[in-house]
């Protein structure tokens, strides 16, 4: 993969998962998908609706790769996405769990990337 044409997500996330992530212990991301986020995470029509797959499922952006920055030190990591899914959440009875926001009814979603290798990480110095 070249960097300079890699088309990449930027995620703030904790540092004990970005520790984990770099020991090879945490191989997955989660990304909610919210209406304030879904052009990040979601292919989307000209209508501003999700394109689906041919089992009614979100059509993920595609991502080559996660840049992680840690929110307490500011450590980095660039990670290869190797796949990616969105998920419909579901309650109990295995319906999906719905909400309401801006006079419509979402479903709740994620976005599931299937990390890879790591490319490239920082360690900033701690005092």
């Amino acid at each position: 993969m070249k960097h300079e044409r890699m088309r990449t997500l930027q995620r703030l996330i904790r540092q004990k998962y970005l520790d984990a992530i770099k020991d090879g212990r945490k191989v997955q991301e989660f990304c909610e998908v919210r209406p304030n986020n879904v052009k990040k995470y979601l292919q989307l029509d000209k209508e501003g609706y999700e394109l689906e797959d041919e089992n009614a499922n979100a059509i993920p952006i595609v991502y080559d790769a996660i840049h992680f920055t840690s929110k307490e030190t500011g450590d980095t990591a660039l990670v290869e996405v190797k796949a990616a899914r969105s998920e419909i959440m579901l309650d109990d009875n295995r319906n999906p769990i719905e909400y309401q926001y801006g006079g419509q009814t979402w479903v709740v979603e994620r976005v599931v990337y299937d990390l890879g290798r790591i490319i490239n990480h920082t360690v900033n110095s701690r005092k």
